[in-house]
């Protein structure tokens, strides 16, 4: 009697993208209207860089604690596009670079799974403090607001450039999860699959397995994020997307300090 040994069936590894995808979907959602109720007055910023291995061991210790991960559009991990605008000199590269502690940036941003879109205004004081000021423009006019006329008068009253002196510069694709706390008193961002185009010179890159994460909390308030970053040797690095796009992207762009930055990301990225 001839008998046939069973076929072996091969589990297929997943993917990192699969594998985010099943830990966020471990957590409670929260709804943007509920999310809209943490306000952080008297809030801090910090920004850490790692990588998808330890965000998934992130992620399953946040859970564990009880945070809720944002749901927009029935998906808790959104794709965002950003366009940003700077001066023929790349004057708010500049300043960023010279540690100018008055800075502002200017860029549009949409929402892909929502088709929302804005012009918005990022103003840092000397302070350390971020406001951030926007309003919203037509899916047509994402790639180049400057033909708008209200969204270019909102512009000349919320900052310190004009349309006529800004040209579109940098193109950004990333996806995002945010997640918040039990208490209320804190917001994370983390951005993955983070990808750049700038407009200027043409030239395209990407941050690979790198992730962005940003924590916002109330100051007064104890941060379980934070004890959890550190258990997995997640530390605070201060990172700009469009300045570290900038240098990857721009060759006449002089680049200063975040050639420093750039070695760090490397280490997570291997992108060099």
């Amino acid at each position: 009697m001839n008998m046939s040994s069973p076929k072996s069936s091969k589990t297929v590894p997943q993917s990192p993208s699969d594998c985010l995808s099943a830990a966020v979907g471990r957590f409670a959602p929260i709804s943007l209207d509920e999310m809209e109720a943490v306000k952080l007055m008297n809030r801090t910023d910090s920004k850490y860089l790692t990588d998808i291995a330890t965000l998934l061991k992130v992620l399953a210790d946040a859970a564990g604690q009880g945070y809720r991960a944002l749901l927009a559009d029935k998906r808790n991990i959104v794709p965002y596009d950003s366009v940003y605008f700077d001066t023929e000199e790349l004057k708010m590269f500049t300043d960023h670079r010279n540690r100018k502690l008055v800075r502002q940036k200017v860029r549009t941003r949409c929402y892909l799974s929502s088709g929302l879109s804005f012009l918005e205004i990022k103003r840092k004081n000397n302070h350390g403090r971020t406001k951030k000021k926007r309003i919203g423009i037509p899916r047509t006019d994402f790639e180049d607001f400057r033909s708008n006329a209200e969204a270019s008068a909102y512009l000349a009253s919320h900052s310190a450039f004009t349309a006529d002196k800004l040209r579109p510069e940098l193109h950004t694709r990333f996806h995002r999860i945010t997640l918040v706390n039990p208490e209320m008193t804190e917001r994370l961002t983390i951005d993955t699959q983070l990808h750049f185009h700038n407009v200027r010179s043409g030239l395209d890159a990407t941050l690979g397995d790198a992730v962005i994460i940003e924590l916002k909390q109330d100051g007064r308030a104890e941060s379980r994020m934070k004890s959890i970053l550190l258990r997995h040797r997640v530390k605070p690095f201060r990172i700009s997307k469009y300045c570290i796009a900038v240098t990857l992207t721009d060759p006449a762009a002089r680049v200063g300090r975040f050639k420093l930055k750039l070695k760090k990301i490397n280490k997570i990225a291997k992108i060099l």
